[in-house]
């Protein structure tokens, strides 16, 4: 019997569920990165379209709220999305002191070239699952998210690397 100190020892998969999840996780973000260079994009980008294109007219102040990070780099942000033309800054007719946040033409069009993209993004990562079992997952990691009282539908990235 050989024992070979090169192998890791392997443990039960309920005993390693958070290494999995990294594992997994910066895996599919990677994939994800390199499926968005063709639109020139970064992951980031994407997350500030999308919830730019939920909530049109959403403010600076309510986007930085959102995302967890100071307003000045919501500004950085929104200012190198503007010199792209996927977004508008508009003064509001209700407070002239703060300014509405919309997609532009080109915005529209590259949210919807960026659900093709997650669609087959979504459906690479989770493969290897029946239809079942990716409700199931999903539920499963929606309640830990939910938890660690983790916004729906923002990367905690943001919080991290942006502030």
């Amino acid at each position: 019997m050989t024992n070979d100190s090169k192998q890791p020892q392997q443990r039960d998969a309920s005993q390693r569920v958070a290494f999995l999840l990294s594992q997994v996780g910066i895996y599919s973000a990677n994939r994800f990165a390199l499926r968005l260079e063709e639109l020139e994009l970064q992951p980031g980008d994407v997350g500030i379209l999308r919830v730019i294109a939920a909530e049109e007219g959403l403010s600076q102040q309510a986007l930085a709220d959102i995302l967890g990070v100071v307003p000045s780099r919501v500004v950085v942000l929104i200012d190198d999305l503007q010199k792209k033309e996927l977004v508008s800054r508009e003064r509001s007719a209700r407070d002239r002191r703060t300014y509405e946040l919309r997609l532009t033409t080109e915005g529209k069009k590259v949210m919807r070239r960026m659900r093709t993209i997650g669609a087959a993004h979504e459906a690479e990562i989770t493969s290897a699952l029946t239809n079942a079992e990716r409700e199931h997952l999903a539920a499963l990691l929606g309640k830990i998210a939910k938890s660690h009282e983790l916004t729906p539908d923002v990367h905690p990235g943001y919080r991290q690397s942006h502030r």
